[in-house]
């Protein structure tokens, strides 16, 4: 009984250390955003003198070279159908491949699957090289068109495994009573498969959102910059102001975190997509 009190209090204690220093480069930047620099100067864990204040904040969204507030909406305007477009198509895709077979199926999921360990470094150079030839570079469509074609195999496979655990028993009823593919799909799967849309969708825009280097190889005009390629302009040549790095970090960051938090009552439900079956 004691030796199963120490370990309980051994795991708490090494858990919270973990915790701690998970935590602290967080509160590293929170101090630094929320701080003149002068206070931060000798270390942002000196609290004398502690002035809050959100100038590194409004400085940050109305910078003079590169504004992050319209960055935001940029980012906004890439993110949503980049996240609706893949949804669509890879939860029909997804649902198909569940409950139709196919010559070669287990082959295409396999092709499916090792897409996903595909790095987009090395895909850089011939990305491009589409993009210039189809006149898409420079433009949304054409990073929409990217992370749409990116997001699909991932949300294909994670329908697909959450659809084989969903029972087939409604399904069959309502094509007994004459109802379509279509009608099942939309009428029966789809309400039943809210919590994996909610999961895929979380993380479909997180990843899109919090994209750079997609961006940075499609879209070079300054009006078109995203939140992310906006921060690393904010950096002086001959001086750095880390209160407002910080702070427009901060803003980037709030962003995906705001989604999962509306979505959490779904997101773990959901994560049995990730299963392999």
């Amino acid at each position: 009984m004691r030796k199963s009190r120490r370990e309980i209090v051994l795991k708490t204690v090494i858990a919270w250390i973990i915790a701690l220093i998970w935590i602290l480069p967080l509160m590293g930047v929170v101090m630094t955003a929320i701080r003149p620099f002068s206070e931060v100067l000798d270390g942002w864990w000196s609290l004398k003198p502690f002035t809050a204040t959100l100038s590194n904040f409004t400085g940050a969204l109305n910078h003079r070279t590169a504004p992050l507030y319209r960055g935001m909406i940029n980012s906004l305007l890439i993110a949503l159908p980049s996240t609706v477009i893949p949804l669509m198509l890879a939860t029909l895709a997804g649902f198909g491949i569940s409950r139709y077979g196919f010559p070669f199926r287990k082959t295409f999921i396999l092709t499916v699957v090792l897409t996903l360990a595909l790095p987009q470094q090395m895909i850089a150079i011939p990305i491009f090289k589409i993009m210039s030839t189809l006149g898409l570079v420079d433009t949304y469509f054409g990073l929409i068109l990217l992370h749409t074609a990116w997001g699909i195999p991932w949300i294909t496979f994670f329908m697909r495994n959450y659809f084989k655990t969903l029972p087939t028993d409604m399904e069959e009823a309502a094509r007994i009573d004459g109802a379509g593919d279509l009608g099942i799909f939309f009428r029966i799967v789809l309400p039943n498969a809210f919590p994996a849309i909610a999961s895929s969708s979380a993380l479909q825009f997180t990843w899109v959102w919090s994209d750079f280097f997609l961006a940075l190889i499609l879209i070079y005009s300054p009006d078109k910059l995203l939140a992310t390629q906006r921060i690393p302009l904010m950096r002086g040549v001959y001086h750095v102001d880390w209160g407002l790095l910080s702070a427009a970090s901060l803003m980037v960051m709030i962003v995906p975190i705001l989604i999962y938090v509306l979505l959490q009552r779904y997101y773990v439900k959901g994560m049995v997509g990730w299963t392999i079956k």
